[in-house]
């Protein structure tokens, strides 16, 4: 288990927070963990799904990938099906490791034979399975942008910690709107008007 970021530097400024020009090429939505045991204990659980459904519906919409993770499925079930029937075909993978990606198996899966130099994160738990996943994911020399409104925890100030520390790590936390936005670029995207009917649905 990593205890901190270690001293990573930040990546250069001119580097972009979210992928410009309409280019979601190289980007990958990964869901974190969103099982209902998770959910009912973190604070605010059903705004956490609410605005992960948000997160996998843009991300579908735009043709991005996405896969989910589940911690230990076998004992605590798996992901909430109601975010899962929104990416239909997405990979489903089960861990042991807090970090989606100390998994030898789901990292593979995950970026084998597909380009991803942008890693979106959202779900949960935000100190532990999502801090580990975007410090390894940092080390791999990958860009990662935490949705921070599609994350959640049981101590909200855990968290703020933790985002704190990717921060400082290099990883961006932007609210989700601000990312597809960027990935639209503008209104002239074929999937313009049914994102802005996604955010009406989701506010």
């Amino acid at each position: 288990m990593k205890a901190s970021p270690g001293k990573r530097s930040r990546p250069p400024a001119t580097e972009p927070a979210a992928p410009a020009g309409g280019g979601a090429d190289g980007t990958l939505l990964l869901c974190i963990d969103m099982q209902p045991v998770f959910l009912r204990a973190v604070a605010d659980g059903p705004r956490v799904q609410r605005r992960c459904g948000f997160a996998i519906a843009a991300a579908t919409g735009l043709g991005l990938p996405v896969g989910f993770t589940e911690q230990v499925p076998q004992k605590l079930g798996g992901t909430t099906p109601e975010l899962l029937a929104l990416a239909p075909g997405a990979g489903v993978f089960g861990k042991n490791t807090f970090s989606a990606l100390g998994d030898d198996g789901i990292r593979d899966a995950l970026f084998d034979g597909r380009h991803v130099a942008h890693l979106l994160l959202c779900g949960i738990e935000t100190s532990v399975c999502v801090y580990q996943t975007s410090l390894d994911a940092l080390a791999a020399g990958r860009h990662v942008t935490i949705l921070g409104d599609c994350v959640g925890a049981r101590r909200p100030d855990d968290a703020r910690l933790c985002l704190e520390a990717l921060i400082r790590a290099g990883a961006h936390v932007l609210p989700s709107e601000t990312v597809f936005y960027a990935l639209l670029h503008d209104v002239k995207h074929p999937f313009f008007k049914p994102y802005t009917e996604l955010v009406k649905s989701h506010g």
